[in-house]
């Protein structure tokens, strides 16, 4: 099954072909570094690493680009609150960013982090081509995109002109058209400010400001992959007017249609009913959630909903997160422990495993189902874990085979990839854990907590039951 990814711009499945054979380029939509990341966040951007990996995995040789806001007026506001720099504060929450994106996993599989401030030029340039088609004019200290005159400007939301009347986004006296937007926003007292250049009908006039919002992910999309790509990516409350603006810019200034092969959106995060934000302070920060949850948990919650589908975080769901995680690497470490033999292959369990392979890659092909995936994925667990139950050894080759099948796609989702699988559990341990199961399917709920009692004093193996089953930790 070749990959299909669902298109917000043709609003439809379609197959995925790259632009230029098995090399993808892929732009996503980054952090604006004034504050730190909370779960909002983590899901767009675990949502994204997951299709990088599955791109990997499939073979396309990927580049992967995130960029960093840092000019912004969010970034300014909270620099006067805290009476820091700009430019200082932004430096400050892009480090703390990276540790949280490192903690989750996403940072190793995105090529490269360019931050908006180092692309002035490349967005003077894109300012001069829009002036120069008709698309730019001037006002006061800054510069607008006429709308008016790029007749695909709704494509992408499929929003009505007489919609966009209603939204003064960035309102100003003067504007030809309401919907209008800022290419070029001059400059404050005390804002960080760059002087550039810009003939308009051949006179050229100095603007000292700073770059508007959109104009920065063209140019730097612009500067790294050229005039088209294949993917972009972001939240789907981007759609409009964010990429709805780069759309208009990015054509207009650089005649290529369209701008961008394949636009991806995901869901968001919802908490108590509502998006999770800062504006509204009802968000969660990575770094908090982390001082009690292991990374691979949240990333198990969020490949556990699909990535278009809202996803609605309470605490119960992160627990069940956790003990799920905790029940497969429990049930892979039984699997992992057998003692092997060299007999024949066990054709019960290779089986399961090109089974399992076989949906998982049906799934993520569909676009990247991951509920459908890890349910596969969990299902060749649990055979695992039963098989390893109901026989005391396994052919070594069988064993590998499945092993590294098992760890191939579930680190595609980002799980398993703590070995802590590997921890040798003694016999006479496992035998125990066998016996307190028993004990607690026949309801002498007492005689199983006194076991559980000695496997901790005598191992240091913690137990704890799940709705999923049986789960242990190693006390170091």
């Amino acid at each position: 099954m070749a990959l299909v990814i669902y298109n917000t711009l043709s609003r439809s499945k379609e197959e995925f072909v790259p632009i230029k054979g098995r090399s993808v380029k892929m732009f996503v939509c980054g952090q604006t570094v004034y504050d730190d990341a909370h779960l909002g966040h983590a899901k767009n951007y675990i949502n994204f690493d997951i299709i990088a990996r599955w791109l990997k995995h499939s073979g396309y040789n990927l580049k992967y680009i995130q960029n960093i806001t840092d000019i912004d007026d969010k970034i300014i506001k909270r620099a006067e609150e805290v009476g820091k720099e700009p430019i200082a504060l932004a430096r400050e929450y892009e480090a703390r960013f990276m540790e949280d994106m490192e903690a989750i996993g996403v940072r190793r599989n995105v090529t490269e982090y360019p931050r908006s401030h180092d692309y002035i030029e490349d967005i003077t340039l894109q300012i001069q081509l829009l002036a120069d088609k008709g698309f730019a004019y001037a006002l006061d200290a800054d510069i607008y995109y006429d709308v008016s005159i790029f007749p695909d400007y709704t494509k992408l939301s499929g929003m009505k002109i007489d919609e966009l009347e209603k939204h003064r986004i960035e309102p100003k006296e003067g504007k030809r058209n309401s919907y209008d937007f800022a290419l070029w926003k001059g400059s404050k007292p005390g804002d960080p400010a760059w002087e550039i250049e810009i003939a308009f009908n051949g006179k050229k006039k100095k603007f000292n400001g700073r770059p508007g919002w959109h104009i920065e992910d063209t140019a730097i999309t612009y500067a790294i992959f050229g005039k088209q790509y294949d993917i972009h990516g972001g939240a789907i409350e981007l759609i409009f007017p964010h990429h709805t603006n780069e759309i208009a810019q990015a054509q207009a200034a650089f005649g290529v249609k369209p701008y961008v092969r394949y636009w991806m959106h995901t869901g968001i995060m919802l908490i108590k009913g509502e998006k999770m934000s800062k504006s509204l302070k009802n968000f969660i920060r990575i770094r908090d959630l982390l001082k009690a949850y292991d990374p691979e948990a949240l990333r198990l919650l969020v490949a556990s909903t699909h990535y278009r589908k809202d996803m609605a975080y309470t605490e119960e769901l992160m627990k069940k997160a956790a003990a799920r995680l905790g029940y497969m690497r429990a049930s892979l470490s039984i699997f992992y422990n057998m003692r092997v033999h060299d007999a024949g292959r066990e054709s019960v369990v290779t089986n399961k495993i090109d089974g399992m392979k076989s949906e998982f890659e049906d799934a993520m092909n569909d676009d990247l189902n991951t509920p459908l995936a890890l349910t596969s994925l969990a299902s060749a667990i649990d055979s695992l874990r039963s098989y390893a139950e109901s026989n005391s050894s396994i052919d070594k080759e069988t064993k590998e085979y499945a092993l590294n099948s098992v760890i191939e796609n579930a680190n595609v989702l980002g799980i398993l990839e703590n070995p802590a699988y590997k921890e040798k559990i003694p016999d006479d341990a496992k035998k125990l854990i066998k016996e307190r199961e028993k004990l607690r399917a026949d309801k002498k709920f007492d005689a199983a907590d006194s076991i559980r009692n000695r496997i901790r004093d005598e191992y240091s193996i913690t137990l704890e039951d799940s709705e999923y089953g049986t789960i242990w930790y190693i006390q170091k």
